[in-house]
């Protein structure tokens, strides 16, 4: 287990930091039940930590162990349910809604896949809830397209062989684990000692003041926070409430270009407009709000999954009136962050929280006011065990913050899933059709008229706002 994964499961000891993710597929039809149990088969093969649990290494010498599940049943980890009639996707995010918040089994696999029938029309649902020490956003596409076709047929994919187990036992994986963090740790300092070196020779002010930068950046990076920036979304509890959003691509494609920025500028963007319009109706003004965005550290070569992200914390402006405007103001914030001189650090960082009380840390995440994210998703259909996937509706885990919004991507449209604290928002509707508003404004920039929301093609839940 990397320090960053240990940070996400010991986050657990305080249940309103679970690090639960829960995934929505909206299906045409119900899939074959065989095939389905055959492809998770092999993708459990292929991904193998999806066979693995969690088991302590004595003394907290090393992070808890990735061990093979020597009770796997893959039939726990898979369930096929009839929703009552009449079931719609109100239903389905209900359904959903209790797993977000129903902790794992820490003696088994964390992950669970249900298969819900019965949807109006013939159609069904597979809500997947998965741990985020097991994947992030991209490791979770990546795992789709070991457990997911493209065609309804089928999609030829190489037989896995069952998975190695480990040899070296406690004791050795101990003086593995320790060997290899200290070879890395003389490996990066012998690298870096011939150019600080002759860094410091050749230019002693700009070394000092480059040794500067990095400490600034690392206590950026780790440094507590104290105040809630947003005086409205202030209190935190156990409750979530789940809503859904969906919007064009295009129409985010289409503002990104325009104001010269990206799309994730222009989701964000969205996002705070949305927040805005959302105090405002509250009768309160706000300046700024803190946001915590995933970075990704994944690099070519790394394994299928893991939680290989860093998550940064950082004010962004919503009083910025112009959306190209506040569109650019977002891109230069953001792209400061992400080359932030510590990010490469960031598992050292998470090492020393990991040093730390749970109860220490708390503070930290229920300052931030949300969590943004967007994972690119597929530009093509994909299918399920023979059922075509109309729909992807993602709930990343809130962390102590008041919501979390998540967007992915699916063959030209962006399926938005809300997780919002209760307490945070008791009116998630209200915020919802806030949102949809900032996300209209956005879709407005080089068109003749707004955008206005619209039916999503789907039976919506109460507080789902689907702009057109």
């Amino acid at each position: 287990m990397t320090q960053s994964d240990l940070f996400a499961w010991s986050m657990e000891q305080d249940p309103s930091l679970r690090s639960t993710i829960v995934t929505v597929l909206i299906l045409d039809t119900e899939p074959d039940w065989d095939r389905l149990l055959r492809m998770l088969d092999r993708g459990t093969r292929a991904v193998p930590r999806f066979r693995h649990r969690l088991v302590a290494v004595p003394w907290g010498l090393t992070p808890p162990r990735w061990l093979p599940d020597p009770d796997f049943d893959l039939c726990w980890h898979v369930r096929h349910l009839a929703l009552p009639a009449p079931a719609d996707l109100s239903s389905v995010i209900e359904f959903a809604r209790t797993e977000v918040m129903a902790a794992f089994d820490p003696a088994r696999p964390l992950w669970r896949f249900t298969v819900l029938g019965g949807l109006d029309g013939g159609r069904s649902a597979l809500v997947l809830k998965v741990h985020h020490s097991l994947t992030d956003g991209v490791g979770g596409m990546q795992i789709a397209g070991e457990i997911l076709d493209i065609s309804r047929a089928g999609t030829a994919h190489e037989p896995v062989p069952d998975p190695a187990r480990p040899g070296d036992g406690v004791l050795g994986d101990i003086v593995t684990w320790n060997w290899s963090a200290g070879a890395d740790l003389v490996r990066a300092g012998m690298a870096a000692i011939p150019p600080i070196a002759w860094h410091t020779v050749t230019n002693p002010v700009g070394a000092v003041r480059d040794g500067a930068v990095m400490a600034e950046s690392l206590f950026r990076l780790a440094r507590p926070i104290t105040r809630t920036l947003s005086p409205l979304m202030t209190e935190r509890s156990l409750g979530r409430r789940l809503t859904v959003l969906e919007v064009p691509l295009e129409t985010l494609h289409r503002g990104a270009r325009l104001a010269g920025c990206t799309v994730n500028d222009a989701f964000l963007a969205s996002v705070l407009i949305g927040l805005r319009i959302y105090h405002s109706r509250h009768g309160k003004k706000v300046e700024q709000l803190r946001v915590a965005m995933p970075i990704s550290l994944r690099r070519t070569g790394d394994p299928v999954g893991g939680n290989r992200i860093t998550l940064t914390r950082f004010a962004v402006p919503v009083a910025v009136g112009d959306t190209v405007d506040l569109m650019r103001a977002l891109d230069a914030t953001v792209e400061r962050w992400r080359h932030e001189p510590a990010i490469p650090l960031s598992n050292a960082v998470a090492a020393t929280f990991n040093r730390l009380p749970v109860g220490l840390l708390t503070p930290m995440f229920k300052h931030v006011d949300f969590i943004a994210s967007d994972v690119p998703g597929s530009p093509v259909a994909l299918y399920v065990a023979g059922a075509k996937v109309e729909r992807i509706y993602p709930f990343g885990p809130t962390t102590g913050t008041a919501f979390n919004i998540t967007l992915i991507s699916h063959v030209g449209t962006c399926c938005i899933g809300i997780n919002s604290d209760t307490a945070a928002v008791p009116d998630p509707e209200t915020l919802t059709d806030c949102l949809a508003e900032g996300f209209g404004a956005v879709a407005a920039l080089g068109t003749a008229e707004p955008a206005l929301p619209g039916p999503a093609g789907h039976p919506a839940p109460p507080g789902t706002v689907p702009p057109s």
